[in-house]
């Protein structure tokens, strides 16, 4: 399914975010909020109490996660697939073990470098817990998948986008690519309580070229109950 919103139609978006200190600050995110970021070598996002009140940028040492729209995303030090010291990944599956997405190479711009499709939703959050200790939790939001793009050149409108990379774990400091090895191991773990879900991942109805598609069909699953 290729239902895609636009980064202009999308560009700021009810949210929140938690700082560094755990304060929780509710208004409008804006993803690509143009310009350069605060400090050079990491990701960032706009933010805004209300649709009058005056932008400012938010980079990612700032942040412990935050939520835009239905998205939620953590921070995290990136292992080659950003060109930031810090970035922000997409929790894709929000379970014990997280399913957590982000995009290859190192060509992004600004504002975290994602372009937000219709939405899965998630629950996000930092170190062991997503609700304490700055964390987010979210709900599903019939079960379409995000199509997630860098920006290149810049933060603002106009990016292309990327392929997708997965990597699970309990938190981003503990996560490993999703492989064509572990796929059917680990999907089966994050996934587990959707037998149906399971039933196709173990028969091999998806593969790691299709977990975008497998995510997809998993809340749509969840959603039916």
């Amino acid at each position: 399914m290729s239902l895609f919103l636009t980064a202009k139609s999308q560009n700021w978006q009810p949210g929140a975010f938690y700082d560094v200190k755990g304060t929780k600050s509710t208004g409008l995110i804006s993803l690509y909020p143009g310009g350069k970021g605060p400090i050079k070598d990491e990701a960032f996002i706009g933010y805004k109490e209300d649709a009058k009140a005056q932008p400012m940028t938010l980079s990612a040492s700032d942040l412990r996660s935050f939520v835009a729209g239905r998205d939620s995303f953590i921070v995290a030090a990136p292992q080659g697939w950003s060109k930031y010291r810090l970035d922000f990944v997409h929790v894709a599956v929000d379970a014990p073990i997280r399913l957590f997405a982000v995009i290859g190479g190192s060509n992004s711009g600004g504002g975290g470098g994602f372009k937000p499709g219709i939405s899965i939703g998630a629950g996000a959050g930092t170190g062991g817990g997503f609700n304490g200790g700055g964390g987010f939790g979210g709900g599903m939001s019939g079960g379409i998948s995000i199509p997630i793009g860098r920006n290149s050149g810049g933060s603002g409108g106009g990016g292309h986008s990327g392929r997708a990379l997965y990597f699970y774990g309990v938190n981003t400091a503990e996560m490993k690519p999703v492989t064509d090895e572990n796929f059917v191991d680990v999907m089966t773990e994050i996934m587990g309580d959707e037998p149906d879900v399971v039933e196709k991942i173990q028969t091999k109805k998806f593969g790691t070229k299709t977990i975008s598609k497998l995510i997809e069909y998993y809340y749509q699953v969840a959603a039916s109950h």
